[in-house]
């Protein structure tokens, strides 16, 4: 789940937040922050504490990095085409990845983060198409056996990656609990993708700008959250350019190179692993994503590879979370 730091998230808060409690750490590789808009000084701290302490927590148990891991114990099973018994929130998590396997109509792929043994964007080299092919065969969810508590790999040499779901769901469990403690007005921005527990303490709503993915010093547009999530998938993050290209760093699991079409879609929904889920989709359809989220209607905004953007953002956004 660990990922490189980021020098900008993809949405950031326009207006300085009102009177509160700011709370600034790093975790999951990228900045970020809590705004508590209620409750004492004592109150806010306790709770971002217990707060930043849960999201260490999935961070440690779901980290690739981490041999104590739970992610590690699966993919030490995918090595040798084993099977492995796993907890309730690990289940959890497989569900979601397996629903969205199957909405995404295979593209939603958490068994091809193995493609990561042929491309290395911080080499600004392409790899070997020969390296990129030998890798398919151990990609795809269909080769996994998911029968809950237990999961079974068919093909030895498979492994998993909660990468694209891990953040988005460490910010619905802050807003969980963070509610669970008596906060209704807040925000929680994981390095872009966030959720508002409620309007600001002077009853405005969160004002949200978008970052341009081919012009990182300008604005593609803003949208204002009063109540709900904002989760946003783009290709800019990491890339690699080769002959006047950009080689996005979204890989689509049945070729093994970079989608093409899109370069950012921002989605709300009332959770983040909703709208995270949906925006990584509409990337991986590529051209016709932006279709698919029409279809689906969902709030959302896309900017194109030319910087043609569309979308049906709303003014105000509150929704149930």
């Amino acid at each position: 789940m660990n990922r490189p730091l980021r020098s900008m998230p993809e949405s950031f808060i326009l207006k300085s937040p009102p009177e509160g409690h700011d709370y600034s750490f790093r975790a999951l590789g990228t900045a970020c922050t809590l705004h508590l808009c209620s409750g004492s000084q004592v109150q806010a701290d306790m709770a971002a504490a217990l707060a930043i302490a849960e999201i260490e927590r999935i961070e440690k148990k779901f980290s690739r990095y981490d041999e104590s891991s739970i992610l590690s114990a699966i993919n030490r099973a995918g090595a040798i085409g084993g099977k492995v018994t796993v907890d309730e929130e690990t289940a959890a998590l497989l569900d979601f990845a397996f629903a969205c396997y199957e909405k995404s109509g295979g593209l939603f792929d958490i068994t091809a983060g193995v493609l990561r043994q042929a491309w290395n964007f911080a080499s600004g080299s392409l790899p070997e198409p020969d390296a990129v092919n030998a890798l398919l065969p151990l990609i795809g969810m269909d080769k996994i056996v998911w029968r809950s508590p237990s999961l079974s790999f068919v093909v030895a040499g498979m492994e998993l990656d909660f990468g694209g779901i891990g953040k988005e769901y460490a910010v619905d469990r802050l807003a969980s609990l963070l509610a669970a403690e008596g906060f209704n007005r807040g925000l929680v921005n994981l390095g872009g993708d966030l959720l508002a527990l409620g309007p600001r303490a002077d009853g405005e709503p969160w004002k949200i700008g978008l970052r341009d993915p081919l012009n990182s010093a300008e604005m593609a547009g803003e949208v204002a959250i009063e109540r709900g999530a904002l989760a946003t998938s783009g290709d800019y993050e990491r890339c690699i350019r080769s002959n006047g290209r950009r080689y996005s760093h979204i890989l689509n699991p049945t070729t093994g190179w970079p989608v093409e079409g899109l370069a950012s879609v921002t989605v709300l929904a009332g959770r983040c692993m909703v709208a995270g889920s949906a925006a990584t989709i509409a990337m991986l359809k590529g051209e016709s994503g932006a279709q698919w989220l029409a279809e689906m209607g969902v709030p959302h905004h896309w900017v194109d590879n030319t910087g043609w953007q569309g979308g049906n953002l709303p003014t105000v956004w509150t929704c149930e979370v």
